[in-house]
Order: C-alpha cells, then sequence, then structure tokens
C-alpha cells in the first residue's frame, strides 16, 4: 500500500457541519436577542408611532426564534429529556407568535400604505406650498418695483420725464441692455423711435405701423417676446461675435382725445399706442422670467395712466392760460366799455343840461309872449314855436331815456296813483290836436279796472302818450279808440311773445291797453322794424317825415321793464292798425286808498304871486333873465345872482323861494353853506333845484343836502305858476322826474 502524503482533517465531515450550524445558531441567537433591544428603544424613543403594539408582538417572536436557536446549541450533543421538551416548548410558542404576527400583518400593511400614500399627498401639498411662496416673493419683488417705478413716474406730471425716468428704472430694476419707446407720428402711419435708455439724442428712426411684429404686439395687452432682428428691435448695432439678448415688447395705450388737442400731439380719434421695448444683455442665457414681464406689462398701464394725467394737465394748464388771456382781454374790453359808457353819460349829461338850457328859454319866452296880445297870424306862430318846442324836448327826453334803458341805470319809480285821471289826462292833451285833425277820439274805460294801482305813473303816461301820438300822427281822418281792461289769465300768453311768462296773483294786476286807428295801416312784414330804434317803414318815412324813430323803441323797452310785452296788429295798408300792451301793476293796500294824491289837483288858473320875494341863483345869463321874466311875470319880486358868495350875501330871511342852477360849479355846496347861514329852518327860503339833468343821482343828491324841492328844465309860464303853488302850499316839491 502506497503511503499518502494526505492532510487528514482535524475535523470529520459530519463533526464540520455540526460546527458551523452550532457557530450559526449562536451568532443567530445573538442576533435576535440584540434586534428586541433596538426595538424597545425605538419605541421608547417615538411618542407619536400608532402601532407599539405590533412591535412588542414582533419583538417577542424575534426573542422566541432567538431562543430556539440558542436552546438548540444543546442538541448538537447528547442531551436529555430536559433540553428536548424545553426546546419543543420554545419552537411551539415561536410558532404561534410567528402565525399571529403573520395574520397581523395582513391587518396593518393597508393602513402602512394609506400612511405612505398620505405621505405622498403631503410631500406634493409641501412642494405646492413652496411653489406658491415663491410667487408670493416674486410677487411682492414685483409689487416693490412696481411702487417704487410707480412713485418714480408720478413724482412729475411731464410726460417727456415721465416716459425717460421710466426707461431708466426698467433698466435698473430688470438689468436691460437698451430700453426704447416708439412713439406713433403725426400722420398715425409710423412709428417713431423717440426715446431710449441708452442714447441721449436718439437719432429718429421710423418704422412703418404696419408691421406684422407691430400689429401682433398691439393687438394684446400683455408682454411678447420678439425677434431681436426685428426692425423695432434694432436699436443698437451688435458687433463681433455676441448674440443679441432676448427682447420683449409691449404696448402703452395712449390717451383718447377727442375734445381737445394736446400741444404737439395730433387728435386722437382712434384708438392709439406707443411701443416699448427692452432688451435683455447680449451673448448671455439670461431669459425673460413670467413675473418679470408681468412687471413690464403693470408698468406699461402705469405709464398710460400717468400719461393720461400728464395730458390732461397740459390741456387744463393750456386752456387755463387761454381762459387768462381772454380774462385779460375781456377785462381790457369791460374797462374800455366802462369808459366808454363813463363817456356818453358825461356827455349826455353835458348835452342835456346845455340842450335843455335854450330850450328852457325858448319855452319859456314863447309862452310868456303867447299870453300878450297877438295878433292871429303871431298867435299861430308862437305856438308852432312852442309845439316846434315841445317835440324837441321829447326828442331831448327820448334820447335820454334810451341811453339810460340800454345801459340799464334806468329804474322804475313806483308809486301809488289814480289810474282813471291818468287817462282822463292823457285824452285831454290829445284832444287839441285830434281837434285839429278832425278825429274823433274815444276812451273806454272797463268797469273792473281799479281806481288805483301802484307802478311807474310817469312811465306809463309816456308809453300811453307815444302810441295815441303815433296814432294821431298817422291818421288824416276817422276815429281813434283807446281801451282800457285787466287782461284774463286766458288771454295773457302770446305765441308772439315766448319770454313773456305773465304770473297771476292776489297782488298785481295785468293792465292791457287797446289803441286802435284807421290811419295808413302797416304792412305785416314791416312791423318788427318799428320798435327798432331810429327805424321806420318805408311807407312811413315815404309819407311822413316827422318823427325820430326813437317813439316805439323806448315804448317797448318801458313795457319790457314793467314786466309786459308790447305788439301791433295790421291788416295791411289803408286798412289801420292796433298796438296792444299789457304791463304789471300792483295793487294798492287799502290804507292808501283814501289818501289825497288821488284827488283832482286843484286849477291855479291865471293866479299870480305878487310880492313874492325870489332869488335866481344862475351862471347861464340867458337862463337866468327867462328864469327871472317867468317870475316877474306872475308877479313875483326878482332878484338874480350868477355865483355862490354873490348869493350868500344877497340872501336874507325876506326871500321866500331861492331857484338854483345845481348844475353850476359847486351848485349843491351853496346848499350847505345856506343851511349853515339860516340855521332855524323857518328863516331859510325854501330852496328848489333848475336842472336839466333827468337822472334819478341828481334828485338824490337835491334831498340829500337839504333842498325844498327840484324841477327839470325846460319850464313854461304855468309849470312856473304850478309849481310855485305846490310848493308854497306843501313847502316840499319833489315829483317824479
Amino acid at each position: 500500500m502506497e503511503s499518502c502524503n494526505c492532510i487528514e482533517p482535524q475535523w470529520p465531515a459530519e463533526e464540520l457541519l455540526m460546527k458551523y450550524q452550532y457557530i450559526s445558531d449562536f451568532f443567530i441567537a445573538l442576533a435576535y436577542f440584540s434586534i428586541p433591544l433596538e426595538l424597545i428603544y425605538f419605541v421608547k424613543k417615538s411618542a407619536v408611532f400608532p402601532y407599539r403594539w405590533v412591535l412588542v408582538q414582533f419583538g417577542a417572536f424575534i426573542v422566541l426564534c432567538g431562543a430556539t436557536h440558542l436552546i438548540s446549541l444543546w442538541t448538537f450533543s447528547m442531551h436529555s429529556r430536559t433540553v428536548a421538551v424545553v426546546m419543543t416548548i420554545s419552537k411551539v410558542l415561536t410558532a404561534v407568535v410567528s402565525c399571529a404576527t403573520a395574520l397581523m400583518l395582513v391587518h396593518i400593511i393597508p393602513d402602512l400604505l394609506s400612511v405612505k400614500t398620505r405621505e405622498l399627498f403631503l410631500k406634493n401639498k409641501a412642494a405646492e406650498l413652496d411653489r406658491e411662496m415663491g410667487l408670493i416673493r416674486t410677487q411682492e419683488e414685483t409689487g416693490r418695483h412696481v411702487r417704487m417705478l410707480t412713485h418714480e413716474i408720478r413724482s412729475t406730471l411731464d410726460r417727456h420725464t415721465i416716459l425717460k425716468t421710466t426707461l431708466v428704472e426698467l433698466g435698473r430694476t430688470l438689468v436691460l441692455e437698451e430700453c426704447a419707446l416708439w412713439m406713433p407720428t403725426r400722420t398715425g402711419l409710423e412709428l417713431q423711435l423717440s426715446y431710449t435708455l441708452r442714447q441721449q439724442n436718439p437719432v429718429g428712426y421710423t418704422v412703418p405701423i404696419q408691421l406684422p411684429v407691430i400689429n401682433q404686439v398691439f393687438s394684446s395687452n400683455r408682454a411678447m417676446k420678439i425677434s431681436p432682428n426685428s426692425p423695432v428691435a434694432r436699436i443698437r448695432p451688435f458687433a463681433g461675435k455676441y448674440m443679441p439678448g432676448e427682447v420683449v415688447a409691449v404696448r402703452v395705450p395712449l390717451l383718447h382725445l377727442s375734445n381737445f388737442q394736446i400741444n404737439d400731439w395730433p387728435e386722437l380719434s382712434t384708438r392709439r399706442y406707443a411701443l416699448m421695448v427692452l432688451m435683455l444683455p447680449s451673448d448671455s442665457a439670461r431669459q425673460w422670467h413670467v413675473h418679470e414681464l408681468e412687471l413690464v406689462e403693470v408698468v406699461a398701464d402705469q405709464v398710460a395712466v400717468a400719461l393720461s394725467h400728464a395730458a390732461i394737465l397740459e390741456e387744463s394748464m393750456r386752456a387755463r392760460d387761454l381762459l387768462m388771456d381772454q380774462n385779460v382781454a375781456l377785462d381790457h374790453a369791460r374797462r374800455e366799455a366802462e369808459t366808454a359808457i363813463r363817456a356818453r353819460n358825461d356827455f349826455l349829461a353835458v348835452m342835456n343840461h346845455e340842450m335843455r338850457t335854450p330850450m328852457h328859454a325858448i319855452i319859456a319866452l314863447s309862452s310868456l309872449l303867447q299870453e300878450t296880445e297877438l295878433t292871429p297870424e303871431q298867435r299861430l306862430m308862437v305856438e308852432t314855436i312852442l309845439k316846434s318846442s315841445n317835440l324837441l324836448a321829447t326828442l331831448i327826453n327820448d334820447v335820454l331815456d334810451l341811453s339810460r334803458l340800454e345801459d340799464g341805470s334806468l329804474q322804475l319809480d313806483l308809486g301809488t296813483f289814480n289810474l282813471h285821471a291818468l287817462f282822463r289826462e292823457v285824452l285831454n292833451l290829445i284832444k287839441p290836436i285830434a281837434s285839429v285833425k278832425k278825429l274823433h277820439v274815444t276812451l273806454n274805460l272797463a268797469p273792473d279796472l281799479p281806481e288805483c294801482a301802484v307802478g311807474d305813473e310817469k312811465r306809463l303816461m309816456q308809453t300811453i302818450l307815444n302810441v295815441v301820438g303815433n296814432a294821431l300822427k298817422f291818421s288824416k281822418e276817422g276815429s281813434i279808440s283807446i281801451t282800457a281792461f285787466v287782461a284774463k289769465s286766458e288771454s295773457l300768453r302770446d305765441s308772439r311773445a315766448p319770454d313773456f311768462f305773465p304770473v297771476p296773483s292776489d297782488d298785481h294786476f295785468y293792465l292791457r291797453v287797446q289803441v286802435k286807428d284807421a290811419g295808413q295801416g302797416v304792412n305785416p312784414q314791416e312791423i318788427p322794424k318799428l320798435f327798432t330804434k331810429f327805424a321806420q317803414t318805408q311807407t312811413l318815412a315815404t309819407r311822413n317825415s316827422s318823427g325820430s324813430g326813437l317813439g316805439l323803441a323806448i315804448c317797448k323797452r318801458f313795457v319790457n321793464l314793467m314786466e309786459g310785452h308790447i305788439w301791433i296788429e295790421s291788416e295791411g295798408l289803408g286798412k289801420g292798425c292796433t298796438v296792444i300792451f299789457i304791463v304789471k301793476l300792483c295793487i294798492p293796500e287799502r290804507s292808501n286808498e283814501s289818501k289825497s294824491p288821488f284827488l283832482p289837483k286843484a286849477n291855479h288858473g291865471q293866479a299870480g304871486f305878487p310880492g313874492l320875494k325870489v332869488l335866481v341863483l344862475d351862471y347861464n345869463g340867458v337862463s337866468r333873465m327867462v328864469t327871472k321874466g317867468l317870475l316877474v311875470h306872475l308877479g313875483c319880486d326878482v332878484a338874480t345872482v350868477s355865483s355862490i358868495d354873490e348869493c350868500l350875501h344877497v340872501v336874507s330871511q325876506e326871500h321866500k323861494v331861492l331857484f338854483m342852477d345845481v348844475c353850476m360849479p359847486d351848485g349843491f355846496e351853496a346848499t350847505v353853506r345856506l343851511h349853515e347861514k339860516f340855521t332855524k329852518h323857518h328863516e331859510r327860503p325854501l330852496i328848489v333845484a333848475l336842472t336839466g339833468n333827468t337822472d334819478k343821482v341828481t334828485k338824490e343828491n337835491c334831498m340829500r343836502v337839504g333842498m325844498d324841492g327840484v324841477i327839470l328844465k325846460p319850464v313854461s309860464v304855468d309849470k312856473m305858476r304850478s309849481v310855485l303853488s305846490d310848493l308854497l302850499e306843501h313847502r316840499v316839491l319833489f315829483g317824479a322826474m
């Protein structure tokens, strides 16, 4: 048998396997006993884990498994029955616990899966919240930039500063390489490069407004990316190999103008836009973000609002300057008009006095001459002189009244008067002329016409006399009827007077007067001309050359002043005409109805005043002589003076009346000095002003300085006789001027 050099193993194969199993069971048992310790530590530290009892059960299973492997160490050698029993019990318990754990995991796994689902849901929510927080931070940053830009833009209302500031702030905020604004030209067919960020004085490049890229931007209110090679994006030349950055364009709405024009901007009748172009730095990987585009859109809207405000401000400033220029021109025109009115009034006042002074002489001397022994031919000439003089005096009054009516200085002198007596006086005044022309005049007063009324007696009488005078003037035969009655409410409205709005009341009534004649008549087409001053119809002008054309014009203004209306009705030439007017008169209080002013005036006849000492103060020698002649004719003892100092030297207590021309220099001062000289009222003479001024200021000044009466030139013998009688009876004489 050959010898073998093989090394026999130290352990047999069966024993070696057993040895490996023994060692493995030991380490398995060690591992099984260490895992429960780790689970116990986990359960102790995890206070929120919901399945602690499962971990305890799983730990028991592992401990039993480890105990089984540990007990099996004694089974590799001869062992006693006790070891076998213990080993059996351990395996049985391990089997029971392992089955219970397996069954329990069947119920626990779905719950664990749902927990995992909720974990994923929460992770997704957390991611969404992170994104939202990022958007909020972006919006806050955008809002901060917008507020900053808005503050900078709106810090001025000059549109050039607004646009330049916008480009600068956008370039600084978004770190732009270039930013430009294209404005529409006057024609509206092109866009012109008006403002840039980097170029101080941009060259006025123009591009057609109908380019597709421009139409695309103008059709949307969002910021849009455009090609860097677009005509509106070629703001700066690109040199070398640098690639241009991304370019964004956005429209800027311009103010819709329809009623005004802003300096050099055209009137915009349709929607117009400017174009803002923004360029990122060249040769960079930077791109436009959503929040940056939103920032650009918001800034474009803010610029549009600021430009609108600036446009309105510019137009308001232009309108203010225009209004100031107009106000200056109007003020200058007003001052010139006031100067012209003052000059006219001064001229009229002087001419009034200067014309009335010779008229005073003519009428006074003619009336004196009329009371002397005259041949029929002489009396006829004197009466002609008196009639012509009265006609001239009436013309002077008409001119002055019309002037005061036009400048609004004429006011109604309201008072209570006898309305029936006024019509009878008018009838008595026109009867002599009517008898000469063989015209029959009738007066019809309605039974319900009030006897007394409150109004301007003088203006009403002047209106009636003018209307009746025209009827006498243009009538050669036939009759003239004067009818007066209270107008009923249904007859007050007249389509010919749309501006006449009568208001019935218990405090007033409307007097309707109709004067009908059978004279020449008027062409209906020429009736409106009759109420124009200095105008006459061709027919009347050719047939009758007398008259100034002022009578009806003044009547119309008097009637309007008395809140009334006047018109003429005529069927044509040769058919006569009817003049109708309505005026408003107030109803007097019952306590005034019994007062003496409505009693018939006493007839002074040819009464004289023998021995009455009268002093006449007048600087005009002719007027002084004429007034003295009138008074001497009435039997007065008359003395005349031509100056204030002479008057103060001559006047004494024996003088009962002092006639003073207040148009002379310092005329009112003389009255004041007379009051100082005669401290007692009964010692000084009655002071009566002789004046040619018909304005109310003269009358008020006379009353203010203490005069006892006012007489308007010219004065006839009958008028002087009536004045002296009333003055000596009432010791005061202030009638309506």
